[in-house]
């Protein structure tokens, strides 16, 4: 009894110090293909520009919102107020692209809270100016998952998966312990662990929204 004791509280401390939901959370895996989102909005015939919106299908009915601007892409995830929907856009400087699969992670109840997604930095070579492989840098995006009960959803974190070799670790339990209580639009997400030279710099707009 006494070594169940010790066990228990063991438990409990762990719990406290990282919260419940980083000893409960597990995840799960959806695909975002492009071609087979919905076109929420894109450009005109005579509009110059090529900005173009997708709402994807993602877990459950927490949907994926996928931006593209100038060869820069962003991603939110979840229920969300329509201001984030028409104008946030959380991207990088460089130019860039999502990778395919997205990484839900979900509370004890099986409902998601977070998101990890891969970009893919289009770095140049300096010689010749052009992006190519050797130059890409790779960032694993942590995001808020917007929920029924307050539509708040955007990036919390990064982690460059270059330069972290256990950074889908530190990808989990940032989004474990921090994600689901970020406070968007309030606090500026930041790099976790070793950023490289590779991974960018993050540019971001989110809207103010009413309380």
């Amino acid at each position: 009894m006494k070594k169940m004791s010790v066990l228990v509280a063991v438990n409990l401390a762990l719990a406290s110090c990282f919260g419940a939901s980083a000893l409960a959370a597990t995840s799960t895996y959806t695909d975002i293909d492009l071609d087979k989102c919905k076109t929420i909005s894109e450009p005109s015939d005579d509009d110059t520009g090529d900005f173009v919106m997708m709402e994807c299908k993602g877990y459950l009915d927490y949907t994926v919102i996928f931006k593209e601007g100038d060869l820069r892409q962003s991603t939110y995830f979840g229920y969300l107020d329509q201001k984030i929907i028409d104008e946030a856009f959380d991207s990088f400087g460089r130019f860039n692209h999502i990778g395919a699969k997205v990484e839900w992670r979900l509370d004890d109840g099986g409902k998601p809270f977070a998101a990890i997604l891969r970009y893919f930095i289009e770095n140049p070579d300096e010689a010749t100016g052009m992006p190519d492989k050797a130059h890409e840098g790779q960032v694993l995006v942590i995001s808020r998952v917007g929920r029924p009960d307050d539509r708040r959803g955007c990036v919390a974190g990064y982690v460059d998966a270059l330069s972290n070799p256990d950074a889908n670790e530190l990808a989990r339990k940032f989004a474990d312990d921090m994600a689901a209580g970020f406070q968007c639009g309030a606090k500026t997400p930041e790099f976790i662990g070793v950023k490289g030279e590779k991974a960018g710099t993050p540019a971001n707009y989110y809207p103010a929204l009413d309380q």
